[in-house]
């Protein structure tokens, strides 16, 4: 994950002004849900992933956990498990994203994710 939370790593392949709405979202084991809705705020880039059946909501995943976009086959790769996407803080409402706790327990929790893979590959 980038140093910054809220941001798209310059490696990503994130490109400004692409539309990832409806876009695959893959976690390193495996298919996780869709991109719903997405910002590229300065400082406040994000995907809302919809994760279907599998996780009941939706997720707030901050850009800096996508390592790789995939324009031809509107396919985005995070740096982080299944699992680990589960366990996320859930998405519940528009006004989750402007709570100052709630956006804290997702930093923290992304924050702690991070850590744990770097933790695993060293």
């Amino acid at each position: 994950m980038a140093d910054d939370l809220w941001s798209y790593s310059p490696t990503c392949g994130h490109r400004s002004g692409m539309d990832l709405a409806g876009w695959s979202v893959m976690a390193t084991d495996g298919f996780v849900g869709r991109v719903d809705e997405h910002s590229e705020e300065a400082g406040d880039a994000h995907l809302v992933l919809d994760a279907g059946a599998w996780i009941f909501g939706r997720l707030l995943i901050p850009a800096s956990a996508v390592v790789r976009c995939e324009p031809e086959e509107r396919t985005i790769r995070l740096g982080l498990s299944r699992g680990q996407v589960e366990d996320a803080p859930q998405h519940l409402t528009e006004t989750d994203r402007a709570d100052r706790q709630y956006r804290e327990d997702v930093a923290a929790y992304f924050v702690a994710a991070a850590r744990a893979r770097r933790s695993a590959t060293s």
